[in-house]
């Protein structure tokens, strides 16, 4: 995730002359209006400047104005919750983690719009697993539906210091294929790489921490799945705790985290990090390999080339019996409120930037830091692969097995992450010495009682 502190609001109303155009795109025909749209702000200028680009364009085409606000991440979250709360809805909004923190109990208790008139058109053009992470049940209608109009996508890579492992005396080209082996391959480069001066440096940057909102979570939901736990819930929105598989899958990843940070390969702070700290330790080189969503790690160091070359992007190893290891992808895009006052040019304005000639140009202007929903976009460009930081990450997320994030199938999950379940079971087995079976059962008793709130009668 992005640092919590970067920049101040910017908010803008763009003008016809600040871009081109982005091909033709479809644009209504409406007397000139004005929408309100609040984004995300990115995590690097050009993100910023690429939806101004596009912002503008569509006033240009279409004779609409967007009153446009970039936000900052952690407050347009708060933004958004207290605006959802009062009633007083923009017209448009994009975060960069509402598919996780904001749409799912809200579609399910019916306060957003169906956005299916936009995003059923280009069901066939998604990535398979990025169209069912679109789609949320809403409790008074006892259906799925598109709440969410998506653009963008995004998996979890691993960043490595490249030139750090060299330095331990080891190379690149020898990274084990397989999960467990691959995070143990680190571990003793630690006292070496301090023995040669880095004082404070440690392997992993494992987000062992209850704090939030999404990279802990992120975290053990990845080690869960690359130990075979894929069937913790499934899409009719039914929990499994009770498949041995799963229990054994939950279990390890306990075991394998709490026993890294005993064993002292992790920062002490990890247990109370928030989704900024991670990447700030990778940047200030006191860890040597991170897991963490998106390429915004190795894009804030875009134009320090000498340490963008340095870092290496790699994507998932194979399960532990060889298997792939799906990567976990969510849908980022666009959602309205009902109660919003301008539907008719919020919904265009939606159209136009779902498009896949737009949107595969704003994310390209914005570094690729997101990745298109649709793989046709990246099939079709070798940009994409041209960077060696962009093609294992591209691969990752749109050619390799996925599986949307949990929240999407039921809300409860949502609630169980908002309440970092899973950071406090692993902080008590390393703070209370509570067993990992044990922890692993506190856990799915606290979530399958949430989840008694959310029964899904249709999926």
């Amino acid at each position: 995730m992005g640092n919590l502190s970067r920049r101040s609001v910017l908010k803008t109303s763009i003008g016809v002359a600040a871009a081109g155009t982005l091909g033709r795109p479809y644009v209504a025909n409406a007397a000139a209006t004005t929408a309100t749209a609040w984004f995300t702000q990115g995590f690097v200028p050009e993100e910023d400047a690429a939806l101004q680009q596009v912002v503008a364009s569509y006033e240009k085409q279409s004779g609409n104005k967007i009153d446009l606000s970039i936000v900052p991440f952690a407050p347009l979250a708060q933004k958004i919750v207290s605006a959802l709360t009062s009633g007083d809805v923009p017209d448009v909004m994009s975060h960069d983690v509402a598919d996780a923190l904001i749409i799912p109990q809200n579609a399910w208790n019916d306060k957003l719009i169906e956005l299916n008139d936009i995003a059923a058109q280009y069901q066939s053009e998604y990535l398979p697993t990025v169209d069912l992470a679109a789609q949320y049940y809403n409790n008074v209608t006892k259906k799925r539906s598109y709440y969410l109009a998506p653009h963008k996508t995004a998996c979890i890579p691993f960043h490595v210091w490249g030139d750090l492992v060299e330095a331990a005396g080891y190379k690149m080209s020898d990274v084990p294929k397989t999960w467990t082996a691959f995070w143990d391959w680190f571990k003793p480069m630690q006292a070496i790489l301090r023995k040669k001066g880095h004082r404070g440096f440690y392997s992993m940057g494992l987000q062992i921490t209850s704090t939030g909102p999404a990279d802990g979570n992120n975290m053990f939901y990845g080690q869960v799945l690359a130990r075979g736990g894929a069937n913790f819930m499934t899409k009719d929105g039914k929990a499994h705790f009770d498949d041995p598989q799963v229990k054994e899958a939950v279990i390890k990843s306990i075991e394998f985290t709490t026993s890294a940070y005993k064993d002292g390969y992790c920062p002490a702070g990890v247990l109370s990090w928030n989704d900024a700290d991670d990447n700030n330790a990778f940047h200030a080189k006191t860890i040597l390999m991170d897991f963490d969503g998106t390429i915004s790690t190795e894009v804030a160091m875009f134009h320090d080339k000498e340490n963008y070359n340095a870092c290496v992007t790699l994507p998932l190893p194979t399960s532990d019996n060889g298997q792939p290891t799906p990567a976990q992808v969510g849908a980022g895009g666009c959602f309205m409120a009902k109660g919003c006052k301008n539907e008719t040019v919020g919904k265009d304005f939606i159209k136009y930037i779902s498009q896949p000639k737009v949107a595969g140009a704003y994310l390209k202007a914005g570094l690729g830091r997101w990745l298109p929903c649709m793989p046709s976009i990246v099939k079709a460009d070798p940009w994409w692969f041209a960077d060696p930081h962009r093609k294992p990450y591209v691969t990752e997320g749109l050619l390799m097995p996925s599986v949307p994030f949990y929240y999407v199938f039921n809300p409860g999950i949502a609630v169980a992450n908002a309440q970092q379940i899973w950071g406090q079971m692993q902080a008590n087995v390393i703070r209370n010495g509570v067993k990992p079976q044990d922890a692993a059962e506190q856990g799915f008793q606290q979530i399958s009682k949430i989840l008694d709130d959310y029964k899904i009668v249709q999926s």
